[in-house]
């Protein structure tokens, strides 16, 4: 098998770690050889977040290069747009249809680019949700990442039930009902 390259970018506080570790278990329990680099901005102060998954029957190296993701996971638009360079032309791109303005924008030093998933579709295969709204629908805000996830893996090679096996065993028990419905949300939907 040849080695997978998946990229998750956010902004601090949307969950991008806990997707890793999820994507990460799920990789094991397949029984490949997965690495995980995160690298972090000023994550706290909602700057980006950005990790690396990568597996195969033998990962090296826990970068990903420009050109080398075959899934880019965006939990924001403007960071899919930040990060679309790193996408594989046969790649896809996943992004959270939302708008988190960062600081050079609250600060009025820049400005918030109009039309992202627009000029996104033109060069990337571009599936959108708008998770945020698809987690209020299920009365908890706090599992959007857990919808993306379920986009996700659709585009993945793991089936449903592995993924919520993972779920379950990742994220704190009080919240694996919650997380696995976001997850069959996101999995079902039709974009």
């Amino acid at each position: 098998m040849e080695t997978k390259n998946i990229m998750i970018v956010g902004v601090g506080g949307q969950g991008t770690l806990l997707t890793s570790r999820i994507l990460g278990g799920i990789i094991q329990a397949a029984g490949y050889d997965v690495k995980l680099s995160e690298v972090h901005g000023m994550a706290q102060r909602g700057g980006s977040v950005v990790t690396f998954v990568r597996y195969g029957e033998k990962v090296y190296e826990p970068i990903v290069e420009e050109g080398q993701a075959d899934v880019l996971i965006a939990f924001e638009k403007l960071e899919a747009m930040r990060y679309a360079h790193f996408l594989k032309k046969d790649g896809v791109l996943i992004v959270n249809d939302q708008r988190m303005d960062p600081m050079t924008v609250v600060t009025g030093a820049a400005e918030y680019p109009d039309h992202i998933l627009e000029t996104l579709k033109k060069s990337h295969r571009v599936v959108s949700v708008d998770a945020m709204g698809e987690a209020k629908k299920l009365g908890n805000a706090r599992v959007f990442n857990t919808i993306i996830i379920g986009v996700a893996a659709k585009n993945m090679d793991f089936k449903e039930e592995q993924w919520l096996e993972v779920i379950e065993k990742t994220v704190p028990p009080k919240t694996v009902e919650i997380n696995q419905k976001a997850f069959k949300a996101g999995f079902e939907n039709d974009n």
